[in-house]
């Protein structure tokens, strides 16, 4: 492999902003926040917004959708007369 043409892979730790909940993984992404782990160790942090512990889709929670207006518009659009 050449080198320095390759992105840094290392291990980062990623903090959902929303529920509080930190995971580690390997990633390439660059920041200049650092958290120390529970192994005592320095990671890179990166800030995110939603993950799976807050998506609705992975939590379960449901949002609301107005399926029946969409429904009726539809009809009322193609409706065969």
């Amino acid at each position: 492999m050449k080198k320095e043409i390759h992105p840094n892979y290392r291990e980062v730790v990623f903090l959902d902003t929303s529920s509080d909940y930190k995971f580690i993984t390997k990633s390439t992404i660059e920041t200049g926040d650092t958290i120390t782990w529970e192994d005592g160790k320095d990671y890179p942090l990166v800030k995110v917004e939603v993950s799976s512990a807050s998506h609705p889709f992975y939590t379960g929670k449901k949002m609301l959708l107005d399926t029946a207006g969409r429904v009726e518009k539809f009809n009322r659009r193609y409706k065969k007369d």
